[in-house]
């Protein structure tokens, strides 16, 4: 029962109401960490890429010495050798 000095609040208990952050500077925030997330993941894959390109540059070949490999006339005098 109300006594004569309580009146009744006009509006309801919310426990956001005793959260002194404003839901929209949490927003705010939230939105912030979110775009900074996206512009993170874009670039950590930029710099994957160019990792990999500069690795698949190193193991092409075309900077690796070039042997020297038998002519085949050397190779059949070999083989006449052996066989004889």
């Amino acid at each position: 029962m109300l006594s004569a000095n309580q009146q009744p609040s006009s509006k309801p208990a919310s426990n956001l109401d005793l959260f002194p952050i404003p839901p929209l500077f949490l927003l705010q925030i939230g939105t912030a960490s979110i775009l900074l997330l996206l512009i993170t993941g874009k670039t950590t894959v930029r710099a994957l890429e160019a990792v990999g390109e500069a690795s698949e540059e190193l193991f092409r070949g075309d900077r690796l010495p070039i042997l020297d490999f038998p002519d085949e006339h050397d190779i059949n005098q070999d083989e006449k050798i052996y066989t004889k």
